[in-house]
């Protein structure tokens, strides 16, 4: 019985650490605004680890030991990611600017697999019609998108700076 137990728990620790790290590796894009892909994504790969975890023990008292174990390997690692800030490295991916000043960059909506279009959308989620109106926008660890507004006074610049061009190329 003890080492029905233990090999649940083993198996349950490495699928959930697999697991864990191939969401890492997909991006952050996966993690924050479930999509209907990633849904189905989530749904299948617990229905295909399930018997990896419990193996031949099927019974209510294996499937428990699996739950107990992915609360306890998910509190452990949350306790691990607070106490080592390196660790957090690893599985937390660092901010990434996709807008800065009205202008997107690029490689880095391509390198979070990020159309343009959801970009748009994140924007005018956040109550702004334009990205030229965007201060900067970052996809966040978490996968959101936070996004600043520029400031009036901003805007007046930059309003001036295009009429300065303007009449520097008329002449």
């Amino acid at each position: 019985m003890i080492e029905t137990i233990l090999e649940t728990v083993g198996r349950t620790a490495v699928v959930y650490i697999v697991i864990l790290a191939g969401l890492r590796i997909l991006g952050k894009r996966h993690v924050a605004q479930l999509s209907l892909i990633d849904l189905v994504l989530i749904l299948l790969i617990s229905n295909a680890v399930q018997n990896a975890m419990v193996g031949p023990d099927t019974s209510l008292i294996g499937g428990i030991i699996a739950a107990i174990t992915l609360l306890i390997m998910s509190y452990f690692l949350t306790w691990v990611l607070y106490r080592y800030r390196p660790a957090e490295k690893l599985f937390e991916p660092n901010p990434l600017l996709l807008i800065h000043n009205g202008k997107i960059i690029q490689k880095n909506l391509d390198a979070e697999k990020i159309s343009g279009e959801e970009l748009e959308r994140a924007v005018r989620e956040h109550g702004i019609s334009s990205i030229k109106e965007v201060k900067i926008a970052v996809i966040e660890a978490d996968g959101t998108v936070s996004v600043v507004q520029k400031t009036p006074d901003e805007k007046r610049i930059e309003s001036f700076k295009h009429r300065r061009t303007k009449s520097f190329i008329k002449k």
